[in-house]
């Protein structure tokens, strides 16, 4: 199992030293939420956080952009250090362009896909991506409870992969924990994002240790 943290969740007066934690505990990508305000309701940061954070570790900068007209800030996301670069479906109605916008630049690519949209929409665009990302939440705030529904949305996805893209990698951002971890993996994620369940932890190598396992 792939484990990416989320940094939404990290001590934002150090990152440094939450980034460094989170790699010594065998993290394997850093999870970066992306928002505008706009098509999620809550702002991060951008890609100058990105930029100063990206010499203080090795690990895979999973950027996850959840902001309107994702391919206009491409270039910035690829210089600023990210190594995938994941947009929305439902913010982009020109996803196979983009798509390919990332992978021009050297990167994987990944389409996200909202609780409600069904992974269906994403048939046609499969066999482009790298990874495919299912929000078991609604986007925009880190720390809630995963939507029920999701366990069977990712079995979905998994059946659709098989078909049309074995190679993809399916991940799940949200709500991810001892609970629900063991579940996913069964319905056939490969990565997890987890943040407040790893960066709310005292010892950050246990819950990562545990989902790696999976």
């Amino acid at each position: 199992m792939i484990v990416s943290a989320s940094l939404l969740s990290a001590d934002f007066s150090n990152l440094e030293k939450e980034v460094k934690a989170v790699e010594k505990a065998g993290a394997d990508w850093l999870h970066l939420d992306i928002m505008d305000g706009r098509f999620v309701p809550n702002i991060t940061f951008g890609p100058l956080v990105v930029k100063a954070i990206r010499p203080h570790t090795r690990m895979v900068f999973d950027a996850h952009l959840m902001i309107e007209n994702p391919s206009a800030y491409i270039d910035a996301f690829a210089e600023a250090g990210a190594d995938m670069i994941t947009i929305h479906f439902e913010a982009d109605v020109h996803a196979h362009r983009t798509l390919c916008r990332i992978k021009e630049k050297g990167l994987k690519a990944g389409v996200s896909v909202n609780p409600a949209t069904p992974v269906s929409v994403l048939e046609e665009i499969l066999p482009f991506a790298d990874m495919a990302l299912i929000m078991s939440v609604n986007p925009g705030f880190p720390a809630q409870k995963l939507i029920e529904t999701s366990f069977d949305k990712v079995a979905k996805l998994k059946a659709l992969a098989d078909k049309v893209n074995p190679g993809l990698i399916i991940e799940t951002d949200g709500g991810v924990n001892e609970k629900t971890a063991s579940r996913l993996a069964e319905a056939g994620a490969g990565a997890l994002v987890a943040g407040s369940y790893i960066f709310g932890a005292e010892n950050y190598e246990k819950p990562v240790k545990y989902l790696k396992s999976l």
